[in-house]
């Protein structure tokens, strides 16, 4: 097995079934300059699933890239590794996440930006039954950059996670975990976020 490499953990209750680490600020930089440097190839946010999603700026503002669930050289293949020691803790926090059918990143995932006063700012979960979602196990997301009061809001919870460059969060994807992003009307917000789906 391979040796999971420490990280400074975001201490969460463990009855959230929440985990939160931070990895490699020069990463989350990296990121960042990576979305600026492809953002000609960005789209407007959309709501909704597959291609049934639609572009509601009410409740969602953002511009997004799109990233290959298959791409995992450059920057985002450093991203990836991340991502997996990330994954390890999550697993050592929670074992029974691990005790289920194979998982990986299935689906094609998104680095965001938030201009100021975006945000995706409707209630929502990332697994609705939907046949397109429903194999997604669990879900995760990094800040890219420090945002006051550009955090995340999870109603069941009772928590806002901060946005904290290089804090990554993975949870469960249903309905027990509704969130929403708050609004930030003075900086702007970058995360990456995806699933991890069953195979």
């Amino acid at each position: 097995m391979v040796k999971t490499k420490q990280l400074k953990e975001f201490k969460i209750d463990n009855n959230t079934f929440m985990g939160g680490w931070y990895i490699s600020p020069k990463i989350c930089e990296a990121l960042v300059e990576h979305f600026h440097n492809n953002s000609n190839k960005a789209t407007k946010g959309k709501v909704g699933e597959g291609n049934g999603g639609v572009v509601d700026k009410e409740k969602k503002l953002s511009k997004d890239l799109l990233i290959g669930a298959n791409e995992d050289y450059g920057i985002i293949g450093l991203y990836r590794e991340e991502l997996q020691n990330v994954l390890m803790h999550y697993i050592e926090k929670y074992p029974a996440s691990n005790e289920v059918l194979r998982f990986m990143i299935t689906e094609n995932y998104n680095l965001q930006a938030y201009p100021k006063g975006g945000g995706f700012k409707e209630w929502h979960c990332e697994n609705t039954g939907n046949e397109l979602v429903l194999k997604r196990h669990l879900v995760f997301m990094t800040y890219l950059n420090d945002v006051e009061k550009g955090g995340t809001e999870f109603l069941h919870q009772k928590l806002i996670t901060p946005a904290q460059r290089g804090l990554t969060l993975i949870w469960p994807p249903y309905w027990t975990h509704v969130h929403r992003g708050q609004v930030s009307e003075d900086q702007e917000k970058y995360i990456i976020t995806g699933w991890l789906s069953f195979v």
